[in-house]
């Protein structure tokens, strides 16, 4: 294994095939740091433009259609002491009749401490004086080229990931994302340090991280949605609008994914999520809505030896 240290000399508003700005073998590991959701480094400096400008691409070696990428997130580390959210709940989170209430939108500054791992309003409202969050590192925006040659908008996401603002993708958790390019072309950035679920405000506390990632090609491992895995739970996550169609694809490749590992057939594999499953919510703001099909360890019968 080898660690590749990456300073991206030019950001990327889309996921595409476009020149690598890296090349690594499958196993290696690269550490890097990410500027924020519009484009500001750990020093507050203007670096890009957003929507969610993203590092990359990195392309591993031996990546080729119909692989899956594994993606470890080995690392967060926090380097800037502030970081934004906007204040108010987005439109369509909302009943339609209480959009005409909500006062108007704008970004506020949230203090990091990197030594106590906290976050706290640095203005807070009336009644919000003791809120001190500790932090919760997440990757908003990642993945891999998307197939036929598209260049798809960090501001959505698809089968190849892109912005999918779920609260699980952080520290110790493993990402698989299905390969539809040569090399895959690993694109990350749009780093958060707390987010709830839905990132109903539009965004997540964004600001700046080291991130240390290891990338491994897994040949012959086809794969249509992203799945990820933690040390206590597997799930699979679907990008789409409406809302019940991203919970279908998560769901579809759930199913697959016990079928391929766990050897259940679908009356076993749906007796399983029918009592078992958890659905969390990842992003219900932007142009895809993500849901990720949740399911606990300790439910799932003994894993077949991979043959990838």
């Amino acid at each position: 294994m080898v660690l590749h240290r990456f300073t991206p000399q030019t950001y990327h508003n889309v996921l595409g095939t476009l020149p690598p700005a890296l090349r690594i073998a499958s196993g290696d590991t690269v550490l890097t740091e990410t500027i924020d959701a519009i484009g500001n480094d750990k020093d507050g400096v203007r670096r890009a433009s957003g929507p969610n400008p993203m590092n990359g691409p990195i392309f591993i070696e031996g990546a080729e259609p119909g692989d899956a990428l594994r993606v470890e997130i080995v690392r967060m580390t926090p380097i800037s002491s502030t970081g934004w959210t906007r204040s108010v709940a987005a439109a369509n989170v909302v009943d339609p009749e209480t959009v005409r209430t909500l006062p108007p939108r704008e970004n506020v500054t949230w203090r990091i401490d990197r030594q106590a791992l906290t976050t706290q309003l640095q203005n807070p409202p009336a009644g919000l004086e003791y809120l001190v969050l500790p932090l919760a590192p997440m990757i908003g925006c990642f993945g891999v080229a998307p197939s036929l040659g598209q260049a798809i908008s960090t501001a959505t996401s698809g089968e190849h990931g892109g912005n999918m603002d779920y609260r699980l993708f952080g520290p110790g958790t493993t990402v698989w994302f299905p390969v539809s390019a040569e090399g895959a072309r690993f694109f990350l950035g749009d780093c958060h340090a707390v987010q709830g679920d839905g990132e109903i405000v539009g965004t997540g506390i964004e600001t700046s991280f080291e991130v240390e990632v290891t990338l491994t090609v897994e040949k012959d491992r086809k794969l249509t949605w992203p799945r990820g895995e933690t040390a206590e739970d597997i799930f699979a996550v679907g990008n789409a609008r409406p809302l019940d169609q991203a919970l279908q694809h998560a769901t579809t490749e759930m199913l697959g994914w016990l079928r391929e590992d766990y050897g259940l057939d679908a009356t076993a594999a749906s007796h399983l999520l029918g009592q078992v499953v958890r659905y969390d919510v990842g992003n219900v703001f932007d142009p895809a809505y993500t849901m990720a099909c949740r399911v606990a360890k300790k439910w799932l019968p003994a894993k077949r030896q991979a043959s990838f």
